[in-house]
């Protein structure tokens, strides 16, 4: 005979099933509004923007985050997005409601998990005239520069020499590097950096 000794607090857990445990991670409440997301004013919300730059502070205490950061922050677990209604939207729903707003979005996702997953933080870039600003891992939007521009691209589209150039050219002009991120049908990216040189 074997006796194994539990402390109480292990013991309550071993008796929660999957399902309680799931209810006792906290999700924090956010509303799918247009083209944002904007989360309930509470410090775990507050902490994605504290922590990892996710969103925009608004003013009054809640989160404003873009289509992709709300998506990564529901696929990852950390946000529970419903409608204005109250209808719980899904990963599955919430991706087809982002790709009728840009048709594009599936592949900026992935470019956007992926570099979050490596511990880069990525923001918009639209007034440098690219699609992303990306942060060395340890720097945040403020504290410095981004390192990088970031462009992605499907691996079938065809990109002509003048916007391939023109690309480069807001990257040298910004005084950033250029990087194309090549996503590919199963969704994983590769990136190249791309630079000026003179022979």
């Amino acid at each position: 005979m074997m006796v194994k000794k539990i402390e109480p607090a292990a013991a309550a857990e071993a008796e929660m099933s999957a399902e309680d445990l799931k209810k006792k991670k906290v999700l924090v409440p956010a509303v799918l509004q247009g083209e944002r997301v904007m989360t309930e004013s509470s410090d775990e919300a507050r902490e994605f923007y504290n922590q990892s730059r996710f969103g925009n502070l608004a003013e009054n205490g809640k989160v404003d985050l873009s289509l992709l950061e709300g998506l990564y922050l529901l696929e990852k677990g950390k946000l529970d997005v419903s409608t204005d209604t109250g209808k719980v939207i899904t990963f599955e729903t919430f991706l087809k409601k982002a790709r009728k707003v840009e048709p594009n979005f599936w592949i900026r996702y992935c470019v956007f998990k992926d570099m979050r997953n490596r511990g880069y933080i990525i923001k918009t870039a639209l007034k440098f005239g690219a699609d992303f600003r990306v942060y060395d891992r340890g720097v945040k939007p403020g504290e410095d520069h981004a390192r990088w521009i970031v462009y992605p691209v499907h691996e079938g589209t065809t990109l002509t020499w003048h916007e391939f150039s023109a690309k480069n050219r807001v990257a040298h002009s910004t005084k950033k590097r250029l990087l194309l991120g090549i996503v590919d049908a199963e969704g994983d990216v590769t990136y190249y950096e791309v630079k000026w040189m003179r022979p």
